[in-house]
């Protein structure tokens, strides 16, 4: 889709990325790194005062102590993290869990690894997960249940209840879970992101993923952390150090001074993505899109039944073309391709970006 947007001029809320800057403090302090000499390998591990400084974070918001030598890694992305925390405990033969709409990463690295994915489906409503029906599809061979909350591509949130349900699940199992939270400073309406991390039983057998690239604006740069107990962690390293030994170093202790410097920045993320999600969702009113909706990300789904009986496939291709605006379909996060008539857009985008989008979109 984000071919098909430069090809035909369109706005571009398929992929999920801002169309503006980081911090500029982030950046100065990596060009202070780079005059400063640190363009070598860093520590396979990731440098000690960014592990350090994520942490202090992870202690602050979840009541979570990691060790920051044995059981914090630095990673370059989240997909890496997660497909090194796969590769580390699937073997040929396994299943693994996941929910479906289901990100696009997941079933590939667990097929990679000779497991078998098994989806649950979440609802076609609220995209939020039945737990009876996830339990029927534990068996003997589960050995490992992979979560994302906020969810991508639906915008959903899981609760507390949810994550007790998680736990009542795979307690007194051998079950490990990889917890994708790239999205953990993007909860909407004052309600708190049930990290993980938060609880004690959940945490010893977890994966707990985070995005800076999705906390800073700066995708681009593919950083990211992982945070398990020892013994995972171990195991965890052990494909680490093989697919991508070290991260960038100087953008390392960039992102730690930054933490350092400027640590209510994350925090002020669900506020800034808040309001750069009403402001899209007013430019909709009025429009035949029906709106889906949206708990955390920086996704806006859309109904588009009223428009066009266009599998969505299709319809995103039209709206590309005819009306220059790229989105993305939802169909494509489900297994079975089950189409309800629902796509994605990203708002990530200036109010500039998002203003003109919603004139071409109010016009389908």
């Amino acid at each position: 889709m984000s071919s098909l947007a430069a090809k035909h001029g369109a706005i571009n809320l398929s992929q999920g990325f801002p169309d503006f800057d980081p911090p500029r403090r982030l950046l100065d302090r990596v060009n202070h790194h780079m005059a400063a000499g640190r363009n070598q390998y860093a520590p396979m591990a990731g440098v000690a005062p960014l592990r350090a400084a994520i942490a202090a974070k992870v202690a602050a918001l979840y009541g979570a102590h990691y060790d920051v030598e044995q059981e914090v890694t630095v990673t370059a992305g989240a997909t890496q993290a997660i497909f090194t925390a796969i590769s580390a405990c699937v073997r040929p033969g396994d299943e693994v869990i996941v929910f479906a709409p289901v990100y696009d990463s997941y079933g590939p690295a667990i097929e990679l690894n000779g497991g078998k994915v098994v989806h649950a489906m979440l609802g076609a409503t609220n995209y939020l997960p039945d737990w009876e029906a996830v339990r029927a599809l534990v068996s003997a061979r589960t050995r490992m249940i992979i979560i994302n909350t906020p969810h991508n591509p639906s915008g959903a949130v899981w609760s507390a209840t949810d994550l007790a349900s998680l736990n009542d699940l795979v307690r007194d199992t051998d079950i490990l879970i990889v917890s994708d939270e790239v999205y953990e400073h993007m909860v909407f309406g004052g309600v708190r992101h049930e990290s993980v991390a938060r609880y004690p039983e959940l945490r010893e057998r977890a994966f707990v993923i985070s995005s800076f690239g999705k906390t800073y604006h700066v995708t681009g740069w593919k950083i990211a952390y992982c945070l398990a107990p020892q013994r995972l962690t171990a195991e965890f390293r052990k494909v680490h150090q093989f697919n991508v030994f070290a991260v960038n170093h100087p953008m390392q202790l960039a992102i730690a001074d930054f933490m350092e410097g400027d640590p209510d920045f994350a925090i002020a993320l669900a506020g800034f993505y808040e309001a750069k999600r009403d402001f899209f969702r007013q430019q909709l009113a009025g429009s035949r899109f029906e709106l889906l909706p949206c708990s955390g990300t920086y996704f806006q789904l859309a109904r588009y039944a009223a428009i066009s009986n266009d599998a969505d496939t299709e319809f995103v291709q039209h709206l590309t073309r005819e009306y220059g605006v790229a989105a993305i379909p939802v169909s494509v996060f489900n297994p079975d391709g089950r189409d309800h008539k629902v796509i994605r857009f990203c708002f990530a985008k200036s109010e500039e970006t998002l203003a003109a989008a919603g004139d071409r979109l109010r016009r389908v």
